[in-house]
């Protein structure tokens, strides 16, 4: 499933009045769970392109969305690199009057959330795929993500 494919998924699922939509197709699962507040998308970037034609019944899930981040090893150095898994604002905190998610210097491990992107009015809490201690942070607070852009450098454990 491409990028159109589940924004127009979004759109539709707005539109209609549906309160949640599951899909979920071998290493693929997208969720897009609506209320009057908020809407939240639950994805799991896929290995391979999928045909929407697949599509499983609409589940419940949990409000929360988690998108895996894509992790690069750096070749030159000991240090991990997670990049956005997808394109749009990068945030370290849940809202402003909250602590950042993750500072320089901060042990993390697997599932971990690192920081939010907001894509299409929709926040993505970003999970840490691998256990470690944060290096460094690549981008700054409230700035565009590209997808595959570094976001963090990690030394693993």
């Amino acid at each position: 499933m491409d990028i159109k494919q589940i924004q127009d998924l979004i759109r539709f699922v707005a539109k209609s009045g549906v309160n949640e939509v599951a899909i979920e197709q071998n290493e693929f699962k997208i969720t897009i769970k609506t209320n009057q507040a908020a809407t939240y998308v639950n994805a799991t970037v896929p290995v391979a392109h999928q045909p929407l034609a697949a599509a499983a019944a609409p589940a419940p899930v949990d409000p929360i969305a988690h998108a895996a981040a894509p992790v690069a090893v750096d070749d030159n150095s000991k240090y991990v690199t997670i990049k956005s898994p997808m394109i749009g604002t990068f945030y370290r905190s849940a809202s402003p009057d909250k602590p950042m998610m993750v500072n320089v210097g901060d042990e993390i491990n697997t599932g971990t959330v690192l920081c939010i992107i907001e894509a299409m009015k929709l926040f993505n809490e970003i999970e840490s795929e691998i256990s470690g201690r944060i290096v460094k942070i690549l981008v700054d607070n409230a700035s565009p993500v590209e997808y595959d852009q570094p976001l963090f450098l990690v030394e693993p454990k």
